[in-house]
Parts: structure tokens; C-alpha cells; sequence
């Protein structure tokens, strides 16, 4: 076989960066930036390379397996292992009823086309109400706060980081992630030419962050008040006159209203809760309102905590009264080439709540905090069968080991996963589809969320073994053994399944905004024009859009909703010194995003893990100083829920009474099938974050800001 070259996107996170990989007798001898992509210039990060390594690692699964009664597992054929799955499905709900199945989908579904296309028929096929999603662990306020305000859960304003002149970011790191709901790869250089250009960075954390290093300023504030802080800002906004709301001032509602809910927060009421000098906070709140242009960026740190919906309710709120909303260098809208908006629904809040707790449902999905509870929980409805797709919930959501439990007891449970890992590993079938260089690729998530319009299809390097099967066509031939619905019902499901993923994308690119539609002379795009470009296509800057693109019955932004309104009397409980710091649990938990890592999946690659030890708990030096513990040694970090035991790392990058750990570690478990990670195992985090902390008003788990204890070690 001769040398090749291929380009693609990289669809190991949400930056998607162009690659140029060269093949050689169908091995990849490099791995490189496409300097020539319009969007990402070259840009790659470290993850990159375990495209390759995922493609060669010998523990990535390629044939059904099931487990024997003994605990082994077996290779059976495909036919054996989805008439067993559909069997065991179908059984569960006539015994026990529709919702006694349970479906959990993982974050790198959002990175493969075929799943995003074909998985959501065998959702309504099953029928159940309880499905859950990686979404509830990581950015369910963004979709609460765009539908409650823009009237679509996909109303997501993006940061125009490339036109603005002053950028203030809360809880986010995008010189490491390079964006989060912001695909923008290259972020440190976009940051440095922000810089160069006059503009301003400022940076609001527990933690000095790799984005805070660059900044111009960095303020600590304390985790999960992030809420206070924000209306501070929005109360001097207003207090000294600064609101403008550009174009935008006919289509907004509820700005009395706003206003007066402000006038509770003034920043000397917020400070002590902060931990933030009241100058501070009115110096930030002046400077961005005289910027030229700015915009507010909150992510994970601001979205994970029990106030993450007012939060990034007030982010938008902030970037809006400003006049800093839909237009050049604030927050913006993006135009992808296959609009998403028009295809997936508007969203809904409380149709229906877990059977436990009674945590609200958002846009057809349950808040993963109540899942183990709803499988351990006795009663009628129990979760009884689940249902698995990329996803390794041991690791990524709350209190890790109460769920490890609560699958070891299920009846039934089957996983569409390349990997045993920490969760597979209870499962009694596990579906391999092929991998990421097996398919071909389209982002069609992360293009709707760029900092600019781009698009760009990669098609598959390589193909796959005669007998492997891709996730859409798992999901298909799952979904009609199990869909019971009329035959009106299926007949769209068919069809789709009849055309494939490539239909399916150039029929969305030809009804998109630049498409050709059906006309056979059109110049616009389709599928077929895209393939003519490797490299990918420019689409242009955002533009504005509003209130054309606005959602809302009465095409106006709705700027206090009552449900957020309504929370406020929560927050303002914090302000008059309602904390729960104890001796007992003294300390605040706080995650960490690494470069080389990825939530969970990425440490089974040892390019990714070689070096010292990653998984290391960063500690103020005032609080080692008082707990007589040096960095290398282990500590014991305790919460209400659990225990782990990890080295620290003695920094002032963390406040004091603040520690932080990374996430996606705990790679010790039996049973799992991953031998670079094994050697590298770490602490996980999710093993003393806690189910029942949770944001009150839509139920994401509250990962920011855990009570917890340090134990030092034990000495003789």
C-alpha cells in the first residue's frame, strides 16, 4: 500500500482540530496540525495522537462479548448478541413496565455523527422516561438558561473571542481545553492576540488556571459563589447607569423587573461571601461596561455548583444589558451549515421528575444524580435494565461507588463501548462499534457551537474488520427488533436507516442555511461540494441574528424568568452567612481539567499518562503548614459520601481552604480491562463528590465546591 495523506477533524474533545495524518501500508506514521484548516491554523494538542493509539491499542474491544456465569466473558456473533439484548429489553418491560429501563449516554457521543443520527430512534423505540445523559454532570444550565430566556435549549450565545476587546471568564479554562461549549481551538493564541490588539483578560477563580496565569487579572472567589458575584456586577451595571442594551432595547422583557431583583446584591452586601473585595468586583463591573466591546464566559466551574443555573442565567444577563448581546466581540449566535435548531425541540422543564427524589426531566432527560437511587430504591418503577453508550458513569458522576453498587444488582444491562472499563464491566453484554479512524466523521455539535463558521467532513481512514459493525448500525438493528410503535411511527426510522449517515448529513447540508437544496444546478452545499475540501470551509465571522432568530412566542428575550427569579431567595440566604463550613468537613473540592486528559478515556494511552504523577491533590501551603503535611505525601480527602487517598501538591495557584482534584481517574477496580491505565490508576474524583448536592432548580450535580475533610497521614 502506498504513503498516504489524509485530513480530518480530531473528535477527542470540542475544539476539533484539522489533522494531516500520514498512512503508510495502512500504519499511521504521523500525526500532525493541518496548518491549511481556516479554523484551528495548525493547532493541535497532545490528545491527538491517541486517535492512533486507539486505533492500535490492543485492549479496545471489536467483538460482541458476554459474561458467563462464572465471570469470564465469551465471544458470541452479532446476531446472537442483539436478538439477546433486544430479548432481555423487551422481557424487562413487559414484567416490569416501560420505564424500568434506563439509558445513559456518555460525552463522546456528541463526537460521532452515527450515534447522534441513529441513537435517538432507539430512544423512542424503548419508550422509557428514564434516560440520562452525560448533559446533567456537565452543561444542563446553558440549555435551561437558553430556553427559559431565548425560547431553545440550543440557544447557546458563543463568546466572539476573535472580535472582542475585553473578555472576562468564570469557572473555565480554555488555554487547556481550548474551549467548552466554545469550540475554539488555539484559545492561548486567540488570547495572546486578544492582547495584542489592546483587549483585556480577566480572570474569576478558586484556582490560578493555566487561562488565569495569561490574564491580565486573576481574583480568587469562593467556590460556588459564583452566583453572588455576578449580581453584584449586574447591580453596579445598573447602579451607576452603565446599561445600554444596544439594538436589543425593543426586545427585551422584564428589565424593571431584573432591575429590581439587583437591587438586593450590591457588592459590599456579597463580599465577605466571596471572599472578594467590594472595589474589586465594582472595578470589573465598570471596566467591561466601557470596553468597546466584551463578553462574559462562564463554564464548568460556574455550571456544576448548586447555584449553575443562575449563574449562567447572569452571564447572559450581564453580556445583554451591556449591549454586548448579538453583535461583533460580545456574545453571539452561530449559523452552522446543518441547523440543529430546526431539528431537535425547543426543550421543556418538569414534564415529568424522578420516581426517588423528584428531580425535574429537561428536555426529555433525567439529572444522572438520581440514578442510582432509582436503581436501588425498591418499588414499582425501579430501573431494572440499563442501557449504556460511551459512557463510564463510575468515573463521571456523583458519588461513583453508591452506583458501582447499584449496577452489580441490575437484572440486565448491555453497553455499546469500545472499552471494559470501570462501568462496562457490570454489564452482561457489551456491543463494540467500529473506531473514530473506522467511520467517517461530521461535528455536527461542535460546529453549531465555533466561535466562528466553519465546516468540514472527514471521511473514513481506514476499513473496518468484515464482521465489526458501526454504532448506527447497532443502534438500527436494535431498534427494530425493540420498536412496538405503529408503523407510522417507524416508518421515519427507516427510512433514515435505508439512507445511512451520509444521506442523512447532505440532506441536512442542502436544507441548511448554505445549502443547495434539491435544485441539481445549485452552488450551494451539499455533501458532495464539502468533500471537494479537505481542509474544511471558512463560513465567515458570527453575525447577528436578533430577534429573527429568537425562539420566544413573543420573539423577545425574556431576561428574569420566574424559574430563575424565583431561586434567587436561595442565594440570598448565602449572603447573610448561611455557610455550612464546619470543623467536620473544613474544605472545598474543586476539579481540575488537564491537556492530556479527557474525562475518563484517555489514560489507557501511555503518551497521555508517562511522566510524574498527574493525579495529585493541589493544596494551599497556609493549610499544609497547619495540617504538617509535605508535597509527595498521601492524604485521606473524606466527605459525606466516601474516602480516597492521594499525594498532594503543595500551591498557592489554590486558595486557602480550597483543594482541587482532577477528574476521570480511579483506574484500581477489578474486572477492568485496561492495562496502561491500571498502572496509572489514581484517586477518582466521584468517590466523595455527593448525589444529593445538586443545583435546586434543575438538578445538575454539584461538583464544585464539595465539603470534605483532609486526613494527613498517619505517622509513627
Amino acid at each position: 500500500m502506498a504513503k498516504s495523506v489524509h485530513y480530518r477533524a480530531c473528535n477527542l474533545c470540542e475544539a476539533i482540530c484539522g489533522l494531516r495524518i500520514e498512512v503508510d501500508d495502512g500504519f499511521i506514521v504521523s500525526i500532525r496540525g493541518d496548518r491549511d484548516d481556516p479554523f484551528s491554523r495548525g493547532h493541535i494538542c497532545p490528545k491527538a495522537v491517541a486517535l492512533q493509539d486507539i486505533h492500535d491499542d490492543p485492549d479496545r474491544l471489536k467483538h460482541p462479548l458476554r459474561r458467563t456465569a462464572a465471570g469470564d466473558w465469551e465471544r458470541i456473533s452479532w446476531t446472537t448478541a442483539l436478538d439477546e439484548t433486544a430479548a432481555r429489553l423487551t422481557d424487562t418491560q413487559q414484567n416490569h413496565g416501560r420505564d424500568t429501563i434506563g439509558v445513559y449516554i456518555g460525552n463522546p457521543a456528541v463526537h460521532n455523527l452515527g450515534t447522534m443520527l441513529f441513537a435517538p430512534a432507539l430512544w423512542r423505540a424503548l419508550r422509557t422516561k428514564n434516560r440520562y445523559s452525560a448533559t446533567s454532570v456537565d452543561q444542563l444550565p446553558h440549555h435551561l438558561a437558553a430556553f427559559l430566556m431565548f425560547g431553545h435549549q440550543l440557544m447557546l450565545p458563543i463568546p466572539d473571542v476573535d472580535r472582542t476587546d475585553f473578555m472576562l471568564i468564570l469557572g473555565a479554562n480554555p488555554v487547556v481545553s481550548n474551549g467548552s461549549l466554545m469550540t475554539a481551538p488555539g484559545m492561548a493564541r486567540r488570547l495572546e492576540e486578544l492582547r495584542r490588539r489592546g483587549g483585556r483578560l480577566v480572570v474569576v477563580d478558586p484556582r490560578r488556571t493555566e487561562t488565569a496565569r495569561i490574564a491580565d487579572r486573576h481574583l480568587f472567589i469562593r467556590p460556588g459563589t459564583d452566583a453572588l458575584f455576578l449580581m453584584a456586577v449586574v447591580h453596579t451595571i445598573f447602579n451607576d447607569g452603565l446599561d445600554d442594551l444596544g439594538h436589543l432595547a425593543g426586545s427585551v422583557a422584564s428589565l424593571d423587573r431584573l432591575r429590581h431583583l439587583a437591587d438586593e446584591y450590591p457588592p459590599d452586601r456579597i463580599a465577605d461571601a466571596t471572599g472578594m473585595a467590594a472595589n474589586d468586583i465594582r472595578t470589573v463591573a465598570r471596566e467591561f461596561a466601557a470596553s468597546s466591546s466584551a463578553v462574559c464566559y462562564g463554564r464548568l466551574g460556574v455550571s456544576t455548583h448548586a447555584f449553575g443555573s443562575l449563574c449562567q442565567w447572569l452571564v447572559n444577563v450581564l453580556n445583554i444589558i451591556t449591549g454586548n448581546f448579538d453583535r461583533p466581540g460580545g456574545a453571539m449566535f452561530t449559523r452552522p451549515a446543518v441547523d440543529l435548531l430546526s431539528t431537535i425541540g425547543p426543550g421543556s422543564v418538569g414534564r415529568w421528575r424522578s420516581r426517588v427524589r423528584g428531580l425535574p426531566a429537561f428536555g426529555g432527560e433525567l439529572p444522572v444524580a438520581a440514578l442510582a437511587e432509582e436503581i436501588l430504591t425498591e418499588g414499582e418503577g425501579r430501573i431494572r435494565s440499563l442501557v449504556t453508550v460511551a459512557g463510564n458513569p463510575v468515573l463521571s458522576t456523583p458519588n461513583g461507588c453508591q452506583l458501582d453498587r447499584a449496577l452489580d444488582g441490575l437484572d440486565f444491562m448491555v453497553s455499546v463501548d469500545l472499552y471494559l472499563n470501570e462501568t462496562t464491566r457490570h454489564a452482561h453484554l457489551i456491543l463494540p462499534p467500529t473506531g473514530p479512524l473506522e467511520h467517517d466523521h461530521y461535528d455536527l455539535v461542535f460546529n453549531a457551537l465555533a466561535v466562528r463558521n466553519v465546516t468540514r467532513y472527514s471521511p473514513a481512514l481506514f476499513s473496518p474488520d468484515p464482521d465489526a459493525m458501526h454504532d448506527w448500525q447497532i443502534f438500527e438493528e436494535l431498534r427494530r427488533r425493540l420498536d412496538r410503535r405503529p408503523m407510522a411511527a417507524r416508518l421515519g426510522a427507516r427510512a433514515s436507516a435505508v439512507f445511512g449517515p451520509r444521506r442523512v448529513l447532505d440532506l441536512g447540508l442542502r436544507t441548511g442555511p448554505y445549502g443547495s437544496g434539491f435544485n441539481v444546478l445549485g452552488s450551494g452545499l451539499t455533501l458532495g461540494a464539502l468533500e471537494k475540501f479537505p481542509h474544511g470551509v471558512d463560513l465567515g465571522p458570527l453575525e447577528p441574528c436578533l430577534p429573527d432568530r429568537l425562539f420566544t412566542r413573543d420573539r423577545r428575550i425574556e431576561l428574569a424568568p420566574d424559574l430563575l427569579a424565583d431561586d434567587l431567595p436561595r442565594l440570598g440566604r448565602v449572603t447573610d452567612g448561611v455557610d455550612d463550613r464546619s470543623e467536620e468537613m473544613p474544605f472545598r473540592l474543586i476539579g481540575r481539567r488537564q491537556t492530556r486528559s479527557n474525562n475518563s478515556w484517555m489514560h489507557n494511552f501511555h503518551r497521555l499518562v508517562k511522566g510524574r504523577d498527574r493525579c495529585t491533590l493541589l493544596l494551599h501551603p497556609d493549610d499544609a503548614d497547619r495540617l504538617m503535611v509535605a508535597s509527595g505525601e498521601r492524604v485521606t480527602v473524606r466527605s459525606r459520601v466516601g474516602e480516597i487517598e492521594v499525594p498532594v501538591e503543595i500551591s498557592d495557584d489554590v486558595m486557602p481552604g480550597v483543594v482541587s482534584l482532577p477528574h476521570g481517574w480511579g483506574h484500581h477496580r477489578s474486572g477492568v480491562r485496561l492495562s496502561t491505565a491500571a498502572g496509572h490508576p489514581g484517586a477518582s474524583l466521584n468517590d466523595v463528590t455527593d448525589e444529593q448536592l445538586v443545583d435546586e432548580v434543575i438538578g445538575t450535580s454539584a461538583f464544585s465546591g464539595v465539603p470534605v475533610t483532609i486526613d494527613p497521614p498517619k505517622r509513627a
